[in-house]
């Protein structure tokens, strides 16, 4: 016999794509409010449908922030975790709107993280389905700013992360099928070179070129990739000079830090600032600068989110399909809820990949099976806490 939540999530697939088409068809870029905000009058309605009572977190530059809250008859608080917010910009749901083919789904924020937040919907629409109450309450937060550097929202990220017992964050699951177990802490530096300018062909012994300088700084820095396991130092970006004509007195590099836990990412940025506090070329000084929000605190995968893996793992297998937990180097809303020592796991929306690109999709396949284990997962990590 059917499972009853794959049976009722079979049946409203139909429903999911139209909504998904809905979804993908509002621009909702991290600085377009309006587009933003329509996302959110959207799930606003939906959620109070199924019972939730939800909160607006007005904004006055980005979309606001919804925190939705759906009480059961039970004990334990589970938090669902998602953003509206998108990378692309107003005109691309135009230019590209959600199409079918084959296997996959494709459009403008279809795998990040449009189809994710569906997943949320249908899999509570599913508990309520088979009548699972057995819970405190489960909290929907979505926020509007996770592909932006200026975060507002990691303060209600880390409030309500407090107040529950676990997080399922609503990402897609890695193109393997992987869910996420752990992500590296991240941190952006800004490091500028100030030389002193010169005529490069009458007297170039006058000038201090900042460009050398910060080349010795960059060969040395990638040195330091491995420096702990998994730990990494990216120069992503170079500016300089002005003329080919004149020893340049300016440079600038951006670098990229990860690492797996936020103490090998202490090493790696000390270990950086030792580099760049050396002398490469006389009369060349460095300035360092840590970017304003850019750092993420890692998710480590603690014996809690091992054991939550482990749930997972056996949800999936009673669905008829294998899972692993994957750690990856990208961050995502997970990392601030990790980081109040919540259990998190992440990826368990549908799989899909190419995120931020013209291809990016989530397979259609998936998205019955991967919303199924959302709810058999709620239901199981409930089970086991009223068994202890």
């Amino acid at each position: 016999m059917p499972d009853p939540i794959v049976r009722f999530l079979e049946q409203r697939l139909d429903s999911y794509l139209d909504d998904l088409r809905t979804l993908v068809s509002i621009d909702s870029g991290s600085l377009d409010k309006a587009g933003v905000d329509a996302v959110n009058d959207w799930l606003e309605e939906r959620l109070a449908s199924l019972g939730f009572t939800v909160e607006r977190h007005a904004q006055t530059d980005f979309g606001d922030d919804l925190l939705a809250t759906l009480r059961g008859n039970g004990e334990g608080r589970v938090l669902l975790l998602g953003h509206m917010d998108t990378v692309f910009p107003t005109g691309t749901a135009v230019q590209r709107p959600m199409s079918i083919q084959g296997d996959k789904v494709l459009g403008p924020g279809v795998c990040d993280m449009k189809s994710g937040l569906l997943s949320g919907l249908y899999a509570t629409q599913a508990l309520r389905y088979v009548g699972f109450d057995a819970f405190e309450t489960i909290a929907y937060l979505c926020v509007s700013d996770e592909e932006s550097g200026q975060r507002h929202s990691i303060p209600l990220i880390r409030a309500e992360s407090r107040r529950a017992d676990l997080v399922l964050t609503l990402e897609a699951a890695r193109e393997n099928g992987d869910i996420v177990a752990g992500r590296k802490a991240l941190r952006w530096h800004t490091v500028e070179a100030f030389g002193h300018a010169a005529h490069a062909g009458v007297e170039p012994e006058r000038g201090h070129s900042a460009i050398l300088a910060m080349a010795h700084h960059i060969v040395e820095l990638d040195t330091l990739n491995g420096l702990r396991p998994g730990a990494t130092i990216t120069t992503g970006y170079v500016e300089g000079g002005s003329l080919p004509s004149i020893v340049p007195e300016y440079a600038k590099i951006r670098v990229d830090l990860r690492a797996l836990t936020d103490e090998d990412m202490q090493a790696l940025e000390d270990a950086m600032h030792e580099q760049l506090r050396k002398t490469t070329v006389p009369g060349v000084t460095i300035k360092v600068t840590l970017e304003k929000g850019s750092v993420c605190p890692a998710m480590p995968r603690t014996a809690a989110v091992a054991e939550l893996e482990k749930v997972a793992k056996r949800a999936a297998h009673e669905l008829g399909f294998q899972i692993k937990g994957a750690v990856t180097g990208g961050a995502s809303d997970a990392n601030y809820a990790a980081a109040e020592g919540i259990p998190v796991l992440d990826g368990l929306g549908p799989v899909g990949g190419l995120d931020h690109g013209p291809g990016e999709y989530i397979e259609l396949s998936s998205i019955v099976p991967r919303t199924a284990l959302l709810a058999k997962l709620i239901i199981a990590i409930l089970q086991r806490r009223r068994e202890r």
